[in-house]
């Protein structure tokens, strides 16, 4: 196939921002071409998991709206097919849609299987998830050189694996297990889709620039749009759950305000401790009015209905003084207010059509609600990074140097290139193996280090590479490929920590290490920024 280069169409989840954008006076932004492309297929990517989990889940039920949210996948399908062709025509946007469909239908052909207790059909549906991935690879290798077949293939094992593990933990009743591998699977398909971005960067720089925008806004726009998006999503579910008395509906909570969580670490981590706090009390109660309209629903209360949308109405100026107060020459609280209004109408639209068994416009409305939540994190991080200017910069053009690094096991002394900063933890030994603090190594390294509390999930970007490390796993993932690392990766002082002869020499650093006094010393000829951030 011939990669036939277009500009990148407009899909039917586009970015166009329904909230107010950010004056175009300030430097730094979240939008670029390259990034647009990239939450883009993040966005489309993440939706797919979620509505695959809900399809699976309403199969093996018997669900009266599986053929609903199942058309809403392949919906999904057809907009991801769209992305491809707008980058590399519509031959290639054809063949993604087959190839994609057709894994889609291995799912179905695995849910069928095991309503019937077929394990043979389970089985052999198994097989044909497993050999997808190679072929999708292929396909993927012959339109962007930069993107390997075995590479995806290892890449896409973990997304069966996934999907699998949610489904077969719901059969079992084992509700925990099936929503945190609902959310595994979600976080790992939106990353997949930073994958695929940025091998279309690579491909075609001067098609998908990162002009006005830093690595570092691009980074919050993406990670606030995903914690947002799948709160629309599982907010949905939980919904339905709650009308059905369903067994799996307090998991289906729990994992709706561990989203809720993770939202108010990315608060807290740019607003501070109380900010957080207060975040977290005023999204947990938003949470909290759409439980009662539930409830309400449930009771045919129209009155405590009626009480409730207006506590929701409400809500959105309640929050919007809340942004304003901690940024205000970027939101205004009449503008969120305003802009929120769509996300409790898109909710209560999708709850009440499921209730009245119009199951087209529950999904229909479904969808709207994960775009429109995407859109809010724009909106989120555009005003964020105007905010802070000075935190969103990146590197100047980098000079050749040679780094130095130097740590000890049990010393909280991490030296740079002579200059010696403290560590909140420090490098042990255990099982014979070396242990450093993940993101200060990576850090020190020049990399950058994104954390997923919901998954124990670490991300590494390291120039062109990405490295993926879980916690209590004796393996992760380069570009998607599986590397087996000899020993688990381990949660310490709050801090992930990893093997270090691995990683560095996976690096190529050198590394050398003194049994006089356990220090360890990194050099490496490379490429630094001229300062530091």
């Amino acid at each position: 196939m011939k990669p036939m280069i277009k500009t990148l169409a407009t899909v039917a989840l586009g970015l166009t921002l329904i909230f107010p954008t950010m004056a175009s006076a300030h430097s730094i932004t979240v939008k670029s071409g390259a990034a647009d492309l990239r939450v883009t297929l993040e966005s489309l990517l993440g939706e797919h998991a979620e509505l695959a989990v809900i399809a699976m889940q309403k199969g093996i039920d018997g669900a009266a709206d599986f053929n609903d949210v199942a058309a809403a996948l392949i919906a999904n399908g057809d907009d991801l097919s769209k992305a491809v062709g707008s980058v590399y025509g519509a031959e290639a946007g054809k063949a993604f849609s087959g190839l994609w469909n057709t894994h889609i239908g291995f799912f179905v052909d695995y849910v069928t299987a095991t309503a019937k207790k077929d394990e043979a059909g389970r089985a052999a549906a198994l097989d044909k998830l497993a050999k997808y991935g190679p072929d999708f690879g292929a396909f993927l290798e012959s339109a962007n050189p930069n993107l390997k077949a075995a590479d995806v293939a290892e890449g896409l094992k973990a997304h069966v694996s996934q999907l699998i593990t949610a489904f077969d933990d719901y059969i079992n009743k084992d509700y925990t297990g099936a929503y945190k591998s609902e959310r595994e699977a979600y976080a790992h398909m939106v990353h997949f889709g930073q994958i695929l971005a940025d091998a279309i960067v690579k491909q075609y720089p001067d098609k998908f620039t990162n002009e006005g925008a830093s690595a570092a806004s691009v980074n919050l726009r993406s990670g606030l749009d995903r914690l947002l998006s799948e709160h629309g999503g599982l907010a949905v579910l939980a919904m339905q759950k709650g009308i059905n008395g369903a067994p799996d509906f307090d998991a289906a909570a729990g994992a709706l305000l561990a989203n809720s969580d993770d939202l108010s670490a990315a608060i807290t981590s740019i607003y501070g401790d109380d900010a957080g706090k207060a975040f977290k009390g005023l999204w947990n109660t938003h949470i909290g009015f759409f439980v009662d309209y539930v409830k309400a629903t449930a009771a045919k209360d129209e009155t405590k209905r009626k009480e409730t949308l207006d506590k929701l109405n409400q809500y959105g100026t309640d929050f919007g003084a809340f942004l304003e107060g901690a940024n205000p020459n970027n939101f205004k609280t009449a503008d969120i207010a305003a802009a929120l209004k769509p996300h409790v109408a898109q909710l209560i639209s999708a709850f009440d059509n499921y209730v009245n068994k119009d199951y087209v416009k529950t999904y229909a409305s479904t969808r709207e609600a994960y775009a429109h939540m995407a859109h809010t994190g724009d909106y989120l991080a555009g005003g964020i990074v105007a905010q802070f200017q000075d935190k969103f910069h990146d590197p100047k053009a980098p000079a050749a140097m040679d780094m130095k690094i130097w740590m000890k096991i049990g010393s909280s002394d991490f030296t740079i290139n002579d200059k010696t900063t403290k560590m909140d933890t420090a490098p042990f030994m255990w099982e014979s193996n070396t242990y450093v603090p993940l993101r200060f190594l990576a850090e020190g390294i020049g990399a950058v280090v994104t954390w997923d509390q919901s998954s124990q999930t670490a991300w590494v970007k390291a120039g062109n590479d990405t490295l993926t490390f879980w916690v209590g796993k004796d393996y992760m993932e380069v570009n998607g490929v599986k590397k087996e690392i000899g020993a688990g990766v381990v949660l310490k002082d709050g801090r992930t920590q990893v093997p270090l002869r691995f990683i560095t020499e996976l690096l190529g650093w050198n590394v050398q290490w003194s049994e006089a006094d356990g220090s360890i010393t990194l050099t490496k000829a490379m490429a630094m920024s001229t300062h530091t951030h």
